[in-house]
Parts: C-alpha cells; sequence; structure tokens
C-alpha cells in the first residue's frame, strides 16, 4: 500500500497528472454539493417540522379555549401556563383576524400578520441566524377571529445540521479522495506512464538523431491495443523512416563530399588553385596578363628511342616517375606545372601569383632537374639527360574552351623559350639575355653569343654556370656543376 501510495503521489510531479487529478477531485466534490444541498434542506425541514409538531399542542389548547368562550386577553395565559419550563417554544403572539396585537408572552414572532393567508395556510419562517424558528396559524383555524404565532428555539436543529453538515463534508471529501486516488492509480497505469515513456523516447530520439545510432525505445516492449499503443506504434514507425532517410541523406552526402573531393582535387592537379576559384565563380575564358614570368622547358634527350626498347607500360611508368620528381620541384619552389609534351616538361614562375624572384626560383628548378635525372638509368646502366631552355618575358596565361581545358601560356616570351630548349646543349641550362641581366648579379654565366632563333634571327644566349659564391668563375668543368 506504501509503494501504492508513493508511487501515486510521485505522478504528481507530472503537470499532466496534477491537472487531470485536480479537476477529477473538484468535479466530485461539484457533484455530491449537488445532491448534498437538496438533502440537507429536507433534512432541516423535517427538523423544523418536528418543532412545529410540539407547538401544535399550544394551537389545540388555544383552539379549545376558544371555542369555550375564554376572553382574548386570558387565552395566551392560560397557554403559557400549561408549556413546560423546558420547552423550545420561546414565544407566541395572538393576533386579531385584522392583524391587530392581542397580546404576547415571551419572543415577539417576526412574521408579519399582513402575509398570513387566510385560506388555511399556514406560514413559517427561519430567522437570518438560523436559531428562530416562527410559525403562524392563519385566522380559519380559529373561527376566522384570531391569528396565532409561535417562536421556537432552533439552536438545537442549528447544531445538528452543523455537525450534519460537516459529516457530510468530511465523507464527500473522503469519497472524493478515495476515488481521486484510484483515478491516479489508473491514470498511472493506463495514461501517465505511457506518456512519460513516449516523452523519454522522444529524448532519446533526439539525441540518437545526432549519434546516427537507433535507439531502444521504451515503449517499444508495448503490447498495448489501445489508442496510446497506436500512437506508441505510429512514433515508431515515422522514426525508422526518419532515422533511414537521415542515413541514406547522410551517405549520400559523404558519397557526394568524397566526388567532390575527388573533383576538387583533379582539378587542382590541371589548373592552378587560383585559376581553378575563378572558373567555379565565372564562365567563360580567363585569362591575365603578366608582364614578367620565366618559362622552363625541359627535354629528355633520346627519349623516344628508348620506346623501342621497352614495352609501353615499362615507358609510361618511367616517365611518370621522372616528371613526378620534377612536379615534386616545382611544388617545393612554389612553381606552376604547366604541362608535359611527350618528353617535354614545361614550368612557369611569377604566376599566377607575380613573385619577384620568378627567374632565380626557375633557375633553381632547373638545376635541381638536372640532379634529379642522373638518379634515372636506362637498360644498359646508362644516365639520362636533359636539355633546358629558360626566358624571362611578358605572357598571356589563362584557360579557353568548354572541355579538356588546361591552364597554359602564351606569347612571344613561350616561343623563345622553346627555342632555349630545342637549341640548346645537353645537360646544360641555357637561359636568354632577359633571363640573364635578371640573374647576372647572383649567379655565373657562360656567354654563348648569338644563336639563330626561327622567325627571331640573331638571340644572344647565355649557359648557366653557378651561384657566385666565390670570385673565381666556374668553367663547366668545374666541380661545383656536377
Amino acid at each position: 500500500m506504501a509503494s501504492l501510495l508513493q508511487s501515486s503521489f510521485g505522478l504528481l510531479r507530472s503537470r499532466l497528472s496534477r491537472r487531470i487529478v485536480t479537476w477529477v477531485f473538484f468535479s466530485i466534490i461539484v457533484i455530491e454539493g449537488v445532491i448534498f444541498v437538496p438533502s440537507f434542506h429536507r433534512r432541516r425541514q423535517e427538523k423544523l417540522r418536528t418543532l412545529e409538531e410540539l407547538s401544535s399542542e399550544v394551537l389545540f389548547m388555544i383552539k379549545v379555549q376558544a371555542m369555550d368562550g375564554t376572553t382574548p386577553e386570558n387565552l395566551l395565559n392560560s397557554a403559557a401556563n400549561s408549556i413546560r419550563p423546558d420547552s423550545i417554544i420561546r414565544g407566541v403572539s395572538l393576533h386579531k383576524a385584522d392583524g391587530t396585537v392581542i397580546e404576547v408572552i415571551g419572543e415577539q414572532p417576526e412574521i408579519l400578520t399582513n402575509t398570513v393567508p387566510a385560506n388555511g395556510q399556514t406560514q413559517r419562517q427561519l430567522n437570518a441566524k438560523g436559531n428562530r424558528y416562527d410559525v403562524a396559524w392563519p385566522s380559519d383555524r380559529f373561527q376566522d377571529q384570531y391569528i396565532l404565532m409561535v417562536r421556537h428555539d432552533a439552536t438545537g436543529v442549528q447544531q445538528e445540521m452543523v455537525q450534519y453538515a460537516l459529516g457530510i463534508s468530511g465523507l464527500v471529501i473522503i469519497i472524493s479522495a478515495f476515488v481521486t486516488l484510484f483515478t491516479m492509480v489508473v491514470l498511472e497505469r493506463i495514461v501517465i506512464v505511457p506518456v512519460l515513456y513516449m516523452r523519454d523516447d522522444l529524448k532519446k530520439a533526439g539525441e540518437a538523431v545526432g549519434k546516427n545510432v537507433l535507439p531502444n525505445f521504451c515503449t517499444t516492449s508495448s503490447a498495448r491495443q489501445d489508442e496510446l499503443g497506436e500512437v506508441a506504434r505510429a512514433f515508431q514507425d515515422m522514426y525508422q523512416r526518419v532515422w533511414q532517410e537521415i542515413n541514406d541523406r547522410r551517405r549520400a552526402e559523404i558519397a557526394l563530399k568524397e566526388e567532390q573531393a575527388k573533383s576538387e582535387k583533379l582539378l587542382l592537379n590541371i589548373l592552378p588553385p587560383m585559376i581553378a576559384d575563378q572558373l567555379k565563380a565565372q564562365s567563360g575564358a580567363i585569362a591575365s596578363r603578366f608582364e614578367a614570368a620565366t618559362i622552363l622547358f625541359a627535354d629528355i634527350v633520346d627519349f623516344t628511342g628508348l620506346s623501342a626498347e621497352i614495352s609501353p607500360s615499362q615507358l609510361v611508368s618511367l616517365l611518370n616517375d621522372i616528371f613526378s620528381a620534377f612536379d615534386g620541384i616545382a611544388d617545393r619552389l612554389g612553381l606552376e606545372k604547366i604541362k608535359t609534351i611527350g618528353d617535354a616538361y614545361m614550368a612557369v614562375g611569377g604566376l599566377p601569383m607575380p613573385r619577384s624572384d620568378h627567374a632565380a626560383a626557375i633557375v633553381a628548378m632547373a638545376v635541381e632537374m638536372q640532379q634529379v635525372i642522373k638518379s634515372f638509368r636506362r637498360n644498359d646502366d646508362s644516365p639520362f639527360h636533359l636539355r633546358i631552355g629558360i626566358n624571362t618575358g611578358p605572357v598571356v596565361a589563362g584557360v579557353i574552351g568548354t572541355s579538356k581545358f588546361s591552364y597554359d601560356l602564351w606569347g612571344d616570351a613561350v616561343n623563345i623559350a622553346s627555342r632555349m630548349e630545342s637549341q640548346g646543349v645537353i645537360d646544360r641550362i641555357q637561359v636568354s639575355a632577359s633571363t640573364y641581366e635578371l640573374l647576372k648579379e647572383e649567379h655565373h654565366f657562360e656567354d654563348r653569343g648569338c644563336i639563330a632563333i626561327k622567325g627571331r634571327g640573331e638571340i644572344h644566349t647565355y649557359l648557366y654556370l653557378a651561384p657566385k659564391t666565390s670570385k673565381r668563375t666556374p668553367r663547366p668543368s668545374d666541380p661545383d656543376l656536377e
């Protein structure tokens, strides 16, 4: 019983429980009150009628004396002498038929004579305090000669009715409390507990969605066949669908992000990051002019002849290893690889982000490329050789076309750099006069003189030797060039 009470009163912490229990409690009180009030009035009337029966003796006595011819003044005196001392009658008044007072003994009744009918109906009145009860008999009881009024002491009736009201009220409260407690117990089992379980399930659902797990709902084991059971099952079905949709969308988003990352990586392998961002933000051709950029062309000497000695897959794999090493150098020095054409490699410094040391960075890359190529060997264990050409000048760089686009360079400076390579010397770095003018203070060069360039005539060129680390000018055969 104690655990039942504890469980039931624990439900009062629920706002819904408090509201329902409050309405049940007061509804029962109102219903009991509606039933009790008429019963209270009937019982009080019955008690007052009992008082009236006692005063009927006075009525009978006065009627007899009035018929014997007793004077009106002596009627009440004789009646008063016959009333016992402990009688509840507190006063008697005799009136003429027209309402004139003849005699009053004790307390004066408060009934007005003009309200007493003459048709045989007895007039009754309870005072405001409820402790006095007046009864008036009409004149037809005395041959239309007198009106008799009797005042009764209703204090006992009043006290008895108070006790009766208190008893009934206590009984109503006990019944209401019992019914309320029973309602709480039933309410707990049928409504509140399932509702609280569903509330907990909603919290679990909110937490589980963020954690991407399928929770164990409290209502899962419910086998209820009523509306609450249907709601619980509908909620579980809905969460299953929502959870599946969220997982499907999450997997789709992950797959989309992976594909976007692949596409982004592929795009960045083709274009510089700045140009890739411009291409995603706008449509059409992208082109920018750069007043000073240094272009490098490198060609692997006699690589084409190697194709007859090894299989195509070996050839491509070897070329990929070599160019990947060149790519690493370009990334480390902050230079931009433009493209590869067969066994030729093209890179540029000074774009798409302008930099003042573009010529020095390109020459540094060329030196490292010559060192790296020595680590690769032909089938006969002979080393590979590079021919490198460098030129500095204005160029236009950008992306054109709508498919298979790439970042490319245009301008006379590009053509001259290509000629520097094709007209160059094996295992040497040939630079144009413009590049030489930018680097002559920090590096040693060998003056090669003028060479004939197709479409440009004679051009003065130089062969790179080494940085100016000493006062002595190194020659091509110096160890510093190895």
